[in-house]
């Protein structure tokens, strides 16, 4: 009889005469186990491909598991074994192998097999295993160590020179000759300070006839301010650095710029490269109350930040989960990728295809940095005020939270009478928080200008009697501002029959002629002495401070008439203008009956007699202690308040905050609890995580040993360490493969953030060890190291073609030539600029705006053909630029700038049309060419056309026109007037490549 088609598979099996046991015939793995696996599993878990990290060619692996970290197959114990139940279909969820796939599902012979054979011991022949391969044998992950320097003639003094001369002799390829000195020094020049010779300084250098005269040249660039100018723009590009958000709110981030600063001054000062990862990950913890250490966290929070995902929605929710998890990727991605050259974000939905980085690597580096999100940090640049602040700052919260626990433990006493006490100061407290609802008032449109006039009017329909006019002002938190915000200076009431206001005006109040103080959100009322009008309007001559700019606001207008009825209510409401952010802030809601009350008056005796509530309940000693509280609080407060204004930076730190963004502050900066998500789902939480790096790397523990209550910073603090391991080979093969890019036009390695396998192998791999442990061993000085480079003979060889060499290798991946470069974007902007004598080298602090800003308030426009390019603030170096994602500068972006949203190892050098347009036409080439010829015409008084076009060459090319070139240049200017022949010449090939 046929078994019931329930019957469990055992008795299935038991019921077809096969063998259930350890005790039957051995299994033969080559003859009865190789073939099932071969023909069912091994195309999806072999050598070539690792479904959910799981491999079935080989016997630790396949007993292993994959990605989900649970046992596959537990050899004696079937019945603990998860394989036979995917096979089998006991686990409907995760049939093996899948109903769509081609593979054919197991028979019950087949699993019977493998049934006993896991019961056996899962005999697997080692010579019937796949050869595995070794996670480190990669050239990037292999330790460290300093190759002999080749012996190949000619000696070379310079180890650089010992080993690409080295590889061009193994190939029949000879070195070509030096450049001449003036191409040196405008090579030099450009790549250590990102700004052409100045006439002075190549005249200088040609004179020299020291036989160490380039090199004097080397040190003076490397010792001027510019460098660390030039230097910063290329690791900015790195870590993708901006001024703006990015996301759907691209909003101002107006405290980024002091890490930009740091950026610049740490290459100025040579910081010696471990301590220049080191405070960024961690400065905060490594170096206490430096600077430094705490503007450079603004390295972790460089890149965008979505606004709404944080600020307006919830971190409970699954949206708000998603932001978070994406705001940590992103630190550790720019972590990894910018020290390390590796490739990380995809371990976040499975173990690395390629490298050896699981997911446990990719969760345990996202916890370093749980208890983080991306605000403002504030800071002090003494030391010694940034401690004291610090202290002050943490024994107030903690009074504060102290306090608060105190007066809990007495609430029980006076329950009833309490609780109703506290409902009432709670909704006056609320009232002071916010207007009524969500509906402030009305807002003008920002101006750049304090004493600008602006109005607002309301239509009472008719001619009315009218007998008082009352302003109430608003109350909003925005920067600080609270109560009265938006309230004029200076501004008169008027009332008129004419909605135009040109006739038959009646002054009900005049306040235009001195500042009148801040009303808070106390109603100003004005009587009219009978006057009568349909149109009421209010004018402000001196506008209210918001933020570096300027505005008018008003919560709510009450025209009353001689009944006492308020007129005004829901009548038509007209302005000059308004930024109509409904439902905050629109013209209507002047006249909506919302209004701002003032509550102080009233919570005074009410906060006394809670006072005296609480005095009343629990014992002489929890009253002693709620008194001394109290008195140490207050007394913490005071010495606070004393303080000067501190210092700000944009970064990644413990963020205090309430609301939907409230951060860790307020639970003392416990990190978020981070799990290994399945497939990267944030609502697929599986094993916590705790911090750590990459465990297949064993110079170090890949897992922190941290205890769980240890300060967060401690985490960041573990990762600096083990990023600067001197026995880390990502960290110092990385940063040489970058300075090597930046002077040779592509990295030794040519995938400079990515070392993996999918990136490319070293054309140098001996040259770039010996470079990694010299520049380690040596202190880790990076302009020792910039000096190395560019003192080497290979640097300093022409650029010029050999048909021979490029025929054995075209691309010049063996150095046999010097690269051709194209100027980047901000140094050919500054090379215009110092050609026409405008370069402002006035250096730090915010970045000057080449755009006008459209409604600032909701997602700004950024509208950069508003700018003015006669504005001298912009004429400042390219590095100080404000750098908006959403909106990247036209002009900038058409010669190839990097975009601040994504993380750029290597700027793309094309040639297009735009391009051409964009150096002929656009305004700020047509202004500085102006300029260009308005120097040449004062450097040049008294002398004739061709001398001021020998001199405009000069300062644009760093030479004078060949002669055969000199009259066509000099029959165009006579026709096209000099301004446009040094347009001309700021538009050449010449100007814009570096031989």
């Amino acid at each position: 009889m046929a078994p019931p088609r329930f019957a469990p598979l055992a008795t299935l099996f038991s019921l077809c005469g096969l063998a259930t046991h350890a005790n039957s015939a051995p299994v033969d793995f080559l003859r009865d186990v190789q073939p099932i696996l071969q023909e069912h599993c091994t195309a999806c878990h072999g050598a070539e491909k690792q479904k959910s990290g799981y491999r079935l060619d080989h016997r630790e692996d396949a007993i292993k598991g994959g990605e989900s970290g649970q046992a596959a197959m537990v050899a004696g114990a079937p019945e603990h074994s998860p394989l036979l139940r995917f096979v089998s279909g006991e686990d409907s969820d995760m049939l093996m192998p899948p109903k769509k796939s081609p593979q054919k599902p197991l028979s019950a012979a087949q699993i019977e097999i493998l049934r006993a054979w896991i019961a056996q011991g899962v005999v697997w022949p080692k010579e019937n295993q796949t050869a595995r391969q070794d996670p480190l044998d990669w050239w990037s992950l292999r330790p460290l160590s300093s190759p002999p320097l080749p012996k190949t003639p000619p000696a070379a003094s310079n180890p650089v020179d010992a080993f690409v001369w080295d590889q061009l002799h193994q190939k029949g390829l000879t070195p070509s000759p030096r450049a001449d000195k003036a191409t040196l020094l405008r090579r030099v020049s450009f790549d250590l300070t990102g700004l052409p010779p100045s006439p002075e300084e190549l005249s200088a250098f040609l004179a020299n006839p020291a036989p160490d005269a380039y090199e004097q040249a080397v040190d003076r660039l490397l010792a001027s301010p510019r460098y660390g100018e030039r230097w910063a723009r290329h690791w900015l590009d790195i870590v993708h650095y901006g001024d703006t958000h990015g996301y759907d709110k691209d909003q101002p981030r107006p405290n980024a710029w002091p890490y930009r600063d740091y950026v610049i001054r740490a290459f100025n000062e040579d910081k010696p490269y471990a301590r220049f990862v080191q405070e960024q990950l961690a400065g905060d913890v490594l170096f206490p109350e430096t600077r430094d250490g705490i503007q450079a966290l603004g390295f972790l929070a460089a890149g965008p930040w979505d606004k709404i995902g944080h600020a307006e929605v919830s971190e409970q929710k699954v949206d708000g989960k998603i932001a978070r998890h994406l705001d940590r990727d992103d630190m550790v991605s720019n972590t990894l990728g910018t020290f390390c050259s590796t490739t990380i974000h995809c371990a976040q939905c499975h173990n690395h295809k390629f490298d050896p980085i699981t997911q446990e690597d990719y969760y345990s580096l996202q916890s370093v940095f749980a208890a983080l999100d991306r605000t403002d940090k504030t800071y002090f640049t003494d030391p010694a005020l940034t401690a004291r602040y610090k202290a002050l700052d943490r024994e107030v919260r903690q009074l504060a939270e102290k306090k608060k626990g105190l007066e809990k433990a007495l609430e029980s006493a006076a329950a009833k009478p309490l609780k109703e006490l506290e409902e009432k100061i709670t909704a006056l407290e609320k009232a002071t928080a916010s207007n009524p609802g969500a509906e402030f008032g009305y807002h003008s449109a920002i101006s750049p200008k304090q004493d600008v006039p602006k109005w607002v009017q309301v239509d009472l329909g008719a001619n009315t009697a009218i007998e008082r006019v009352i302003l109430h002002p608003c109350f909003d938190t925005f920067n600080q501002i609270g109560e009265g915000f938006g309230f004029p200076l200076r501004y008169k009431v008027e009332a008129s029959d004419s909605a135009d206001f040109r006739e038959g005006v009646v002054v009900i109040a005049d306040h235009t002629r001195a500042d009148v103080p801040n009303p808070k959100i106390i109603p100003q009322e004005f009587a009219t002495n009978g006057v009568n009008a349909r149109y009421i309007r209010i004018t402000a001559v001196r506008l209210a401070p918001r933020k570096g700019d300027f505005i008018f606001a008003l919560g709510e207008l009450r025209v009353l008439d001689t009944t006492g009825t308020n007129v005004a209510l829901g009548r038509p409401v007209n302005a000059l203008d308004s930024i109509e952010m409904k439902p905050r802030w629109t013209v209507r809601n002047l006249v909506d009956a919302s209004i701002p009350e003032d509550p102080k008056g009233a919570l005074v005796p009410l906060r006394a007699k809670r006072t005296e509530l609480l005095a009343s309940a629990g014992t002489p000693e929890q009253q002693a202690e709620l008194r001394s509280c109290s008195e140490s609080l207050q007394k913490a407060s005071a010495e606070l308040a004393t303080f000067p204004k501190p210092d700000i930076v944009y970064a990644a730190t413990v963020h205090h905050g309430s609301g939907n963004f409230r951060g860790t502050g307020p639970s003392g900066g416990k990190p978020r609890p981070i799990f290994l998500l399945a497939r990267g789902q944030v609502t697929q939480p599986k094993a916590e995580m705790f911090p750590g790096a990459l465990a297949a790397l064993n110079f170090q523990s890949g897992r922190f040993a941290l205890a769980p209550e240890a300060p967060e910073g401690e985490r960041r603090a573990a990762l600096a360490r083990w990023i600067t391991h001197r026995d880390n080979p990502l960290t110092w093969r990385s940063i040489v493969n970058r300075l090597w890019q930046y002077h040779f036009g592509r990295g030794i390695a040519e995938t400079t953030s990515d070392f993996g396998r999918n990136g490319s192998a070293p054309s140098h791999p001996e040259l770039l060890d010996w470079l990694a442990t010299h520049f380690r061993d040596s202190g880790g000085s990076i302009k020792s190291f910039h000096r190395l480079l560019v003192t080497s003979s290979t640097y300093q060889q022409v650029a010029h073609s050999n048909p021979k060499a490029e025929a054995i290798d075209v691309q010049n991946t063996l150095l046999w030539r010097q690269n051709r470069r194209k100027l980047e974007a901000e140094a050919l902007r500054d090379t215009v600029l110092s050609v026409s004598g405008k370069l402002d080298l006035t250096m730090g602090g915010p970045g000057w705006q080449d755009f006008v800003i459209e409604h600032p308030q909701h997602s700004p426009h950024y509208q950069y053909h508003l700018a003015n390019p006669e504005d001298a603030k912009t004429w400042r170096r390219s590095i100080y630029r404000f750098l908006v994602r959403s909106q990247t500068q036209p002009w900038m972006s058409a010669l190839d700038c990097a975009d601040p949203s994504t993380r750029v190892d290597k700027r793309n050098e094309s040639l297009s049309a735009p391009q051409a347009l964009a150096l002929l036409n656009n305004g700020f080439m047509l202004s500085q060419a102006a300029h260009f010829a308005r120097r040449v015409e004062t450097e040049t008084v008294g002398k004739n056309l061709e001398d001021q076009i020998r001199h405009a060459h000069q300062l644009a090319l760093g030479r004078t026109p060949d002669p055969a070139a000199l009259p066509p240049l000099t029959t165009f200017a006579q026709s096209h007037g000099l301004p446009n022949l040094c347009r001309l010449l700021l538009n050449l090939n010449e100007f814009a490549f570096v031989d």
